[in-house]
């Protein structure tokens, strides 16, 4: 069995539950009240996303990056 090491984004939303990614599938997307349950969860998304897409087909991940935007007061 090949295993993918696969980015995962983690955010925390305004009511404090964890929104987790997968950006190399669109859409790939699940929550969680901690970030262990999340990633359980993105967990059970992805495998979804694999029976639906070709390993070779999938998006590159590049990279994360922090962009700074002046914001008027």
């Amino acid at each position: 069995m090949e295993k993918l090491h696969l980015p995962i984004i983690i955010e925390l939303d305004e009511d404090g539950y964890y929104i987790v990614s997968c950006p190399v599938f669109k859409g790939c997307h699940s929550y969680g009240e901690t970030i262990d349950e999340a990633l359980e969860n993105i967990k059970e998304v992805i495998e979804m996303c694999l029976e639906e897409t070709n390993v070779k087909e999938l998006n590159k991940f590049v990279g994360f990056r922090e962009l700074e935007i002046a914001q008027n007061a």
